[in-house]
């Protein structure tokens, strides 16, 4: 139950963000749905290795290159997914950085803290 609401909040933030956005457009719910869906599968096994890869140019920038890597993915996923489009780089390191900070909030209101009963 709790990974469909993370699931769903997922997919608000990036209608959210397509909305606050100009570069980021989302077609329907249903793409945002998929989208959403590909970023956390994306996130999850593909982001570790980039950020492992480029630890060098993390630890020159003190951690900000992990930007340009959300940025990069968030713009790859928009190639991708059919209904969900990134403009460019730039545009998704914005939108990867919104989009974060729309999910982060929306979790802690929506979501249950860590040690409480439901």
């Amino acid at each position: 139950m709790k990974l469909l609401l993370v699931w769903i909040i997922s997919s608000a933030a990036l209608i959210t963000v397509a909305y606050l956005l100009p570069g980021v457009s989302v077609q329907s719910f249903s793409a945002a749905f998929i989208a959403a869906l590909v970023l956390g599968l994306v996130n999850t096994f593909i982001r570790p290795i980039m950020i492992l890869i480029t630890l060098p140019a993390t630890f020159l920038t003190l951690g900000l290159f992990i930007f340009v890597i959300n940025g990069l993915l968030f713009w790859f996923v928009g190639t991708h997914v059919d209904g969900f489009t990134v403009e460019g780089f730039w545009v998704g390191v914005i939108g990867a950085i919104v989009y974060s900070i729309i999910t982060w909030g929306l979790s802690a209101a929506l979501l249950p803290k860590r040690g409480t009963k439901n």
